[in-house]
Order: C-alpha cells, then structure tokens, then sequence
C-alpha cells in the first residue's frame, strides 16, 4: 500500500506498517494516530525526571575536569555554548514530539516525515550509540562498586554483580512503565542530592581568584571544548523514545524538556563554578574532581558522599536506559524491520517485555565482555546525526502538517531554529575523526542492509494485513 501525501486527497489511507494503522489525511492534515497497546502513563514530571536522570549520568562527576583541562578557568564559556546549541537541538525535539508521540522516539519522528529507510537508518544509528552508552555506564558502575568493596571487583563477581543490575531494571520495566517512571523519579533525586549539598556548601568556600577569566582565549578552543562537552547533554533523546506511553504528548513534551534541560544546565554550569572556585589550577588533574571539591569544604565524609552520589548517577542513568531504549526494538519490530515478536506486549503488564529482555541481554554481553569499547567512538557521532535529521524531519512535517488532534508547538522564531541547529550541528560533527566517520559509515551499511533484508518479511506482513500479521 502506498505511504499517503498530505497533497493526494484521498479519504483516510492507512500506512504500511505492520500493525501501525497511523497515518490518514483529512483537509490537508496528515493525523497521527498512536500506540493504543500500550498505557499512557507518562505526564510532564515524570518525563522531565527521565530526561534529567538519562542526561545527569556519571560524566557529571568527572566533566569539570575535563572543561578545566580545556580552557582552564574560561571553562563556563564552554557550558554556555553548550546550552545554546543544545537549546535549539531540544526546540526540534519539542516540535517533532508534539506532532508525532509514537513510540521510538528520534526514529519514529524520521519515519513519520522521511519514510522507512531513512527512519530505519535514523533509528538504528540512535538505538547503537545509546546501546554502547547504556554497557558503558552500567560496566562503569560495576567497577564503581568494587572501588567501594573490593570483593565486588573480582570475576566472575563482577559480571555477576553487572548482570543482576541490568536484570532487576529489565524486571521492573516489565512489570510496569508507571512503576519504572516512579523509580526514576526517586533515582533523580537520589543522585542529585549529593551534587546539590555541594553546590550549597562549596559556594561558601569559593575563591574569586580562581574564576577569574583568563585573557587570550580563542574561538577554537572554546568550540572544541564545547565539542567535547555538548556529550554531558546527550539524553533526551533517549527519554523520548516511549513516546507511545506519553499522556497530552503536545503539551507534555515540549514542557518537560524545557524543565528538563534548564535544570541539567543551571546545574552543570553552577557545579563547574563551584568546583572551579575550591580546586583552582588543580582542577584539571583531579579523576574524581566533585568528591575532591567536597573533601576541601566537608572532609573525607563530603569525599564519600560525592562518591556515593556518583555510583547512584550511574545507576539512575542505567535505570533511565533500560525504561527508555528498549522500545526502539519494540518499534523496529512494530514496522517489520526485525521479527514482530519484538513488537509483542504482556497481555498483563501491557509492556513491551520482549524487547525489554532481549535489549537488556545484549547491554549485559556487551558490558561484561568490554567489546563496546571498540564501538564507543561511534556513539556521540551517531547521536549527533541524529539530531541533525531530527531538525530536516521537522521541516518535513510542518510541510505536510503533520499532527495529531491537537495544536503543534511551534517555538518562538520557528521558521530558523531547524537551520540554526543543522548549523550547529555540522559545526560539531566536522571535529570528528577519520577514524569514526570511517566506524559511523559501516554502521550505516549494516543498517541499508539490515533493511533490504528485512523487506520480503515486510512485504509479506503488508499482504497478510494489520490483524492477520499480528496473529
């Protein structure tokens, strides 16, 4: 059956895809129709939580470090680049979801305006940075604990300990996305407290001298800076990705991003003054420089609280993962690019717990094996990419009005913020290596593969019909 065009008025056509009766036109609209299988659980707190506590993961602890190594003391400057581009990226997110809320999130948004190669593409460029993001940390976090008990820290305990983790996410995922979005909820406080309690006290020690901005510092650096440090606020768009489970999408996306994403960069930018303020020139050499920072105002137990803090921001990033990035497999078998089984639901949980269990299954393999390491310099030029067709898709659906039965957000000064954010993004990605445009173009050739190989089942799926493929 043919994609329908918001030009051809026909009466109401339905897409394609599986069991995604989604698509029809009616007086030049192009209406989205979503994911009724599953519960819309989600409202504007909830995935604001999400989105901080997938964006605040444990680079936060070690981030001031590394902006102190590249600019010294005109480090903030960085952040402020940061916030701006990463300001317009969100601005397209907040359109695109509010114009299409299926699960998938970036993947679906490209689908809905390109089709499905491009969104396959699109899709599986996302889910591979964010899967070798999510056995990074969660490796991160098993050696995290065994600093804290050296017993933790022996194989095969490790890998044990690793596998548990991931197992009991993947269970109360499976269990329930209200019951994960709550854990979330309580994970986000839970490791933003300790990174508060130093902001509060540290800024009572704070030297003027060491936030006095250097003379001298040129555009290039700062931009390379800002290259490196754009990555601490990579994660909303894995937070979007059960867009299918969010209630009044239209107005719950765009207002949880911007509560979000102001949040995560007033605290960046506060935590990098405060700990630029304690340590000084020692900053930059410092591998844990918030628990240092806390040891100047608070002693070896300010030390052991930041820490703490530190395995918790792993374990809420591993949390926020595991609610979120499983349902782009869910997605991918909803359209047909891998067997529909993927696409299955708990007839209890109304969850989508197959791909929970098989996406949780390869975080494990990947994390205890440390293959990902390998992989790891694709994954922030992935994710750039995909923003990038996330700001073309949402030129794409203005052009075909695409919407569900409410009003779209459009930001302010709309018409350039998709341009504003492709030039920003192009900016940043043009510092990337030979050597990881060489790995993000194989991962693309898996992906065109991937899914000319997957069309016969597709196609046979289409002719058997929406409840027939189903069955």
């Amino acid at each position: 059956m043919p994609h329908p065009s918001p030009l051809n008025p026909k009466p109401p056509t339905l897409l394609a895809h599986g069991d995604r009766s989604l698509i029809s036109n009616l007086s030049g609209v192009t209406r989205v129709t979503t994911d009724d299988s599953l519960v819309r659980a989600l409202g504007i707190w909830g995935l604001a939580a999400s989105i901080v506590n997938v964006t605040v993961g444990g680079g936060i602890f070690r981030l001031p470090a590394a902006a102190a190594g590249a600019l010294g003391n005109a480090a903030p400057l960085a952040y402020v680049v940061c916030a701006v581009a990463m300001g317009l990226i969100v601005l397209c997110f907040a359109e695109a979801g509010s114009r299409v809320s299926l699960t998938g999130g970036l993947y679906a948004y490209v689908e809905v305006a390109f089709g499905p190669l491009v969104g396959f593409i699109t899709g599986m460029l996302l889910w591979a940075g964010l899967t070798i993001a999510t056995a990074a940390v969660a490796s991160f976090l098993a050696d995290a604990l065994g600093s804290m008990s050296p017993a933790l820290a022996v194989e095969p305990v490790r890998s044990i300990v690793l596998a548990l983790i991931v197992a009991v996410f993947a269970a109360l995922n499976v269990i329930g996305v209200k019951g994960a979005s709550r854990f979330n909820n309580v994970m986000t406080v839970a490791k933003l407290a300790p990174l508060v309690i130093l902001v509060v006290v540290g800024a009572t020690a704070v030297k003027p001298s060491n936030l006095a901005l250097p003379s001298g510092t040129t555009s290039s650096a700062i931009a390379r800076a800002s290259t490196v440090l754009i990555f601490a606020f990579l994660g909303v768009e894995s937070a979007l990705v059960p867009s299918g489970e969010v209630r009044d999408p239209a107005r719950t996306v765009p207002r949880a991003i911007f509560l979000a994403m102001t949040a995560v960069t007033l605290l960046y930018l506060v935590i990098q003054l405060v700990t630029q303020g304690l340590l000084g020139d020692s900053l930059a050499s410092q591998k844990t420089p918030l628990a240092e920072a806390a040891a100047v105002v608070m002693g070896n137990p300010g030390r052991t609280l930041i820490l703490v803090g530190s395995a918790l921001s792993m374990l809420g990033y591993t949390s926020g993962m595991t609610l979120a990035v499983p349902r782009m497999l869910f997605a991918f078998g909803r359209d047909g690019f891998l067997p529909r089984r993927f696409a299955a639901v708990h007839p209890r949980f109304r969850t989508p717990y197959v791909a929970i269990i098989v996406q949780s299954i390869i975080v494990i393999v990947v994390a205890v094996s440390g293959s990902f390491e390998t992989l790891a310099v694709i994954a922030n030029g992935s994710i750039l990419l995909m923003y990038g067709a996330c700001a073309v898709a949402v030129l794409q659906l203005r052009r075909r009005n695409v919407r569900e039965s409410g009003e779209p957000f459009r930001p302010p000064l709309g018409g350039v913020i998709p341009i504003l954010a492709l030039i920003v993004i192009l900016w940043l990605l043009a510092t990337l290596t030979a050597r990881e445009w060489g790995a993000l173009s194989a991962l693309l050739v898996i992906a065109i593969v991937t899914y000319f190989l997957s069309m016969p089942s597709r196609r046979r799926s289409t002719a058997a019909g929406p409840s027939e493929a189903a069955a």
